[in-house]
C-alpha cells in the first residue's frame, strides 16, 4: 500500500473517493523538489508564497496542489470547502489543484490518516542537542533487521515530520523520527500525528531558553515526548540516566523505562570509553550481564552516548548483539562534524551546523584528542536568552584549556574570548573578528601544515562560509 489520490481525498472529506486510486509519490513544500507523481504543498510565508510556484511544481512534474488562496484560471480546481458529489472522483485526472482552508493543517491531517494506515513502530527521538546524529545511528541500527525510514535531513517541526511520514509504505517496518522543541505543545501535537511507541530523549539544556522561556520549559516540552507514548509493554521510554532533568521523566509517562548512560545503574551502560582522534571512538557495552567491546566511526567521546541511545533502541526492538554492532559500525551515519583540508596541509574540523554550549564543548573535546596545534574558531550561540552569557562564558573557559588560538567571531563570542583570558591564555593567543568574512581573510595566511582548526557557530553567524572559503580540494 502506498499513499495515492484517494487517501488524500479520504482524509480531508472523511469520505471515500473510489476510482481516485493515482499514487503520490512524494509529498514537498519547494516546489524544485517536486518529482513526477507529487504533491505540492502550498504554504504562505513572511517573505516567500508557495502560491507563486505553482506553474514551476507542475513543470517539475507534480500531480496535486493544495492550496488556500484562488488559483489561476488554467488550473483545474477541486474545492473541497463544499460538498463533492461521489461520482466526481473516478473522472478526475492529473494535474489538480485542491483548494482548502489552509493548506498546513491539510498537510497535517493527510499525514494523521496515513499514519493510521500503517502498522509501522515509530521511533520518536528528542532533546536538545545530538537528537539528528541519534536519529542516523538508531537507522542504521534498525535497518541491520527492519525496513526502516527516517526524517530526512532536519525535518523535525510541524512542517517536516508531515512530510517524512506521507514517504512510509506498507513495506515500511520502522520509522525513526526527529521531533523538535521551541514552543510548549509542539511535540505533543507532532506525537498526535506521528503516534510514536518509543520515544528517545538525548539531554535537555538551554537550546532555544530565548523561545521557552525557562529552562523547565523546556524539560515539560522534551517530556511531551514520553507522555505521549502508549503503555508499556508497547510504549517505552529510552532516557539518558546520566542527567537528572531526564532521567526524572520516568514519573511523566505509562511506558517501560529503558535507561541509557555511563552508570552501572543504567540498564544499557558503557565503560573504558577511549576517544581516537578522527578513528572514532572504543568503549565497551554492558547490558544484563553481558559486555561487548565496540568501536565506532563517531568523532569525539561524547559520542558514546549517540552510541548507547542507538543500541537501546536496537535492544528494545530485540535485535541481536551482532546486529547492533554492525549498525553501529555502518560508514553511511551522516556525521555533522566532517574533516577537510585546509591551506598549507591544515585540518578544518567542520562543525558548523549549529551550536549551543554542550554540543561546542564536545566539540573542544574532540579537539582536545587531536595532535597538532589547536585552532578554536568559535561563533555567536544565538537563542540561549537569559543564559547568553553564562554559556558563552562556560566555552570560553574550556577554550582555554584546550585551543592553543582562539578565534571569536561576532559580539557574544567576545564572551567566550574574555573567559579565556581571565582563564589563562595569553592575550597573543586571542583573537576577536566580528563576523565570518574577517574570519577567513585572517585563517587563509594563518594556518598549515599540523594545524586542527575546529570551525563551530550558531547557523545565523554563516560559519559555513569559513569553511567553504578555506578548503582545498584533493
Amino acid at each position: 500500500m502506498t499513499l495515492t489520490f484517494a487517501h488524500v481525498i479520504e482524509a480531508l472529506t472523511g469520505r471515500p473517493a473510489p476510482g481516485a486510486d493515482w499514487v503520490i509519490t512524494d509529498a514537498v513544500v519547494d516546489s524544485r523538489k517536486a518529482i513526477p507523481g507529487a504533491l505540492f504543498v502550498a504554504l504562505p510565508g513572511e517573505k516567500v508564497d508557495g502560491h507563486e510556484f505553482l506553474a514551476d511544481a507542475f513543470e517539475h512534474g507534480a500531480n496535486l496542489e493544495l492550496v488556500q488562496q484562488d488559483t489561476p484560471p488554467e488550473f483545474s480546481v477541486l474545492d473541497l470547502r463544499q460538498d463533492i458529489p461521489q461520482d466526481v472522483w473516478q473522472d478526475l485526472e492529473p494535474p489538480l489543484c485542491l483548494r482548502v482552508e489552509d493548506s498546513l493543517q491539510a498537510l497535517q491531517q493527510i499525514a494523521r490518516h496515513w499514519r493510521q494506515q500503517l502498522s509501522l513502530r515509530v521511533v520518536g527521538i528528542t532533546g536538545s542537542v545530538g537528537k539528528s546524529t541519534t536519529k542516523e545511528l538508531t537507522a542504521e541500527v534498525l535497518e541491520q533487521r527492519f525496513r526502516t525510514i527516517k526524517s530526512p535531513g532536519n525535518l523535525n517541526n510541524e512542517i517536516g515530520l508531515p512530510l517524512s511520514l506521507l514517504r512510509a509504505t506498507e513495506a515500511h517496518e520502522r520509522a525513526v523520527l526527529e521531533m523538535g522543541f521551541y514552543v510548549p505543545g509542539e511535540i505533543a501535537f507532532l506525537c498526535e500525528i506521528a503516534r510514536p511507541q518509543v520515544g528517545v530523549v538525548t539531554n535537555v539544556s538551554q537550546v532555544h531558553l530565548e523561545r521557552a522561556g525557562s529552562l523547565q520549559a523546556i524539560v515539560d516540552g522534551k517530556a511531551e515526548l514520553v507522555e505521549s507514548l502508549p503503555p508499556a509493554p508497547e510504549g517505552v521510554a529510552v532516557l539518558n540516566y546520566d542527567e537528572p532533568l531526564v532521567r526524572s521523566m520516568a514519573d511523566r509517562t505509562q511506558a517501560a523505562i529503558f535507561y541509557y548512560g555511563l552508570s552501572e545503574q543504567a540498564d544499557l551502560w558503557a565503560s573504558d570509553v577511549q576517544g581516537l582522534g578522527l578513528e572514532g571512538v572504543r568503549f565497551v557495552l554492558h547490558y544484563c550481564g553481558e559486555s561487548v567491546h565496540v568501536r565506532v566511526p563517531l568523532l569525539g567521546r561524547h559520542s558514546v552516548h549517540t552510541a548507547l541511545r542507538a543500541a537501546a533502541v536496537g535492544l528494545v526492538e530485540g535485535l541481536t548483539w551482532e546486529e547492533i554492532v554492525a549498525g553501529l559500525q555502518s560508514s553511511h551515519t551522516q556525521l555533522r562534524l566532517v574533516a577537510v583540508h585546509g591551506p598549507g596541509g591544515a585540518l578544518l574540523l567542520d562543525d558548523t551546523y549549529n551550536a549551543a554550549p554542550p554540543s561546542v564543548i564536545a566539540a573542544l573535546n574532540l579537539l582536545a584528542e587531536l595532535d597538532g596545534r589547536r585552532i578554536a574558531v568559535l561563533g555567536d550561540m544565538l537563542e540561549l536568552g537569559d543564559y547568553e552569557e553564562r554559556g558563552h562564558r562556560m566555552v570560553g573557559s574550556r577554550a582555554a584549556a584546550v585551543a592553543d588560538l582562539l578565534v571569536a567571531v561576532g559580539e557574544r563570542a567576545r564572551w567566550i574570548a574574555d573567559e579565556a583570558l581571565k582563564s589563562g591564555m595569553a592575550s597573543e593567543q586571542v583573537v576577536t573578528l566580528q563576523d565570518s568574512e574577517q574570519a577567513i581573510d585572517y585563517l587563509k595566511t594563518r594556518i598549515g601544515e599540523g594545524d586542527i582548526v575546529l570551525v563551530k557557530g550558531s547557523r545565523g553567524m554563516r560559519m559555513d562560509r569559513i569553511v567553504s572559503a578555506l578548503e582545498v580540494a584533493t
